[in-house]
């Protein structure tokens, strides 16, 4: 582990001992939501929940990917990739027209799939930041898109590029933007991008960096191709690590945190564990196949897990499992698979073919009070609820804004 002078890590952990800079309510400022765990605060509008068919009130084309979308005030940022080239969006929520965009010379990267940029713009104050599949990380003003800085990360820092490109988007926490670059992770500061820290060479997960606190220590909660594991945001030092080897190093959801506990997940027939951790320890609390995250993770509500359960190219359902322990309550395989999202008590489901699915969170059972066509192509990208309005994508890069 590499890092600064005891002066500049006192710098970084007194800035995790506060928020980012504050946005509005209603806004979905950066990847997973205003508390990183996929749930939004909203109400849904009370068309969603009467069985009443939501209406797509504008689209644009924003280029092939499967980043998602942040929304702060009037404004929405993403991202896409169009003729060796990606570009970051800056779109109206009242009509989708472009404010601004940025444009930068970028591979494809359809490796068995379609490719295209997969992090997602983080919105902290008036600056965007962004993460490119290869490693272009790019500070930008949010009023006009100009560049306050911009580093290229495996040439100036030799980082290793992963075999899927990089997708975990950045994190930000008080000055300082953390990125899940190699075996455990990255530290720079946000005024200049200036490195804090940084772990050694080798390849990262493909989840975002996630700030929590266990047992009143803070930690950042990371992938690497082998691992599950935390570190001291300060230094970059690694708390604890929990070896979780998926087929071609795909530790891509990101995990959930309810007190001291830690659940993680991962596909192609990986499976689930809830992990206890106590210091530099982890014990396994229980561990099963029951809820396999591929990409998307699962959201936490009273007690139960609700995700995705199987691969892209095999079968797939939506399930709900028991958090103490990971009992299964029910499977749903209308849905297939997707991706989802939680407002209040409420699911939001995207299936695979761009239908929306909104039920209650049950332990009872998956009882949709409203489902309805909102896309077409492939969909596997979460949708987003900021201001009682939804967003979703497809990979070629149709992106619709739905209200009730």
């Amino acid at each position: 582990m590499h890092f600064l002078p005891s002066q500049s890590r006192s710098l970084v952990l007194a800035c995790l001992c506060t928020a980012a800079l504050p946005s509005q309510g209603g806004d979905w400022p950066h990847w997973r939501g205003p508390d990183r765990n996929g749930i939004s605060p909203e109400n849904l509008p009370a068309g969603a929940l009467n069985n009443i068919g939501g209406k797509i009130v504008w689209k644009a084309e924003v280029g092939t990917g499967f980043a998602s979308v942040s929304v702060v005030g009037d404004r929405l940022f993403t991202t896409g990739h169009r003729k060796g080239t990606d570009t970051i969006y800056c779109l109206s929520t009242k009509d989708g027209s472009i404010l601004w965009k940025h444009s930068f010379n970028a591979d494809l990267g359809d490796k068995f799939y379609e490719g295209g940029p997969g992090a997602t713009p983080t919105v902290a104050g008036e600056r965007v930041y962004l993460l490119s599949k290869w490693g272009d990380l790019f500070c930008l003003k949010s009023t006009d898109g100009a560049v306050a800085w911009k580093k290229q990360l495996h040439e100036e820092a030799g980082v290793r590029v992963p075999t899927w490109g990089f997708n975990g988007s950045a994190t930000v926490v008080g000055d300082a933007v953390f990125l899940n670059v190699g075996t455990a992770g990255m530290a720079l500061r946000t005024d200049d991008g200036g490195i804090l820290w940084h772990s050694e060479k080798g390849d990262p997960g493909y989840s975002t960096p996630l700030p929590v606190t266990l047992g009143g220590t803070a930690a950042i909660l990371l992938t690497s191709g082998k691992y599950y594991l935390a570190v001291d945001p300060a230094t970059g030092k690694r708390l604890w690590s929990h070896r979780w080897i998926t087929r071609y190093g795909v530790n891509a959801a990101d995990p959930l945190v309810n007190g001291t506990r830690v659940f993680i997940s991962s596909g192609y027939n990986k499976g689930c564990t809830l992990l206890e951790t106590g210091g530099n320890q982890v014990k396994t609390i229980w561990k099963n196949k029951e809820l396999r995250n591929q990409f998307s993770g699962s959201v936490l509500i009273d007690g139960h897990l609700y995700g995705i359960d199987g691969d892209s190219t095999g079968d797939a359902s939506l399930k709900c499992l028991d958090w103490k322990t990971g009992g299964v309550k029910w499977s749903f395989d209308k849905c297939g698979f997707g991706s989802l999202l939680a407002a209040r008590d409420q699911l939001l489901v995207l299936d695979h073919g761009g239908t929306l699915w909104v039920a209650p969170a049950s332990a009872t059972g998956f009882k949709p009070s409203s489902s309805g066509k909102i896309l077409d192509g492939k969909c596997w990208t979460v949708p987003v609820l900021a201001h009682g309005k939804l967003y979703a994508r497809n990979a070629s890069g149709t992106l619709v804004c739905v209200e009730w």
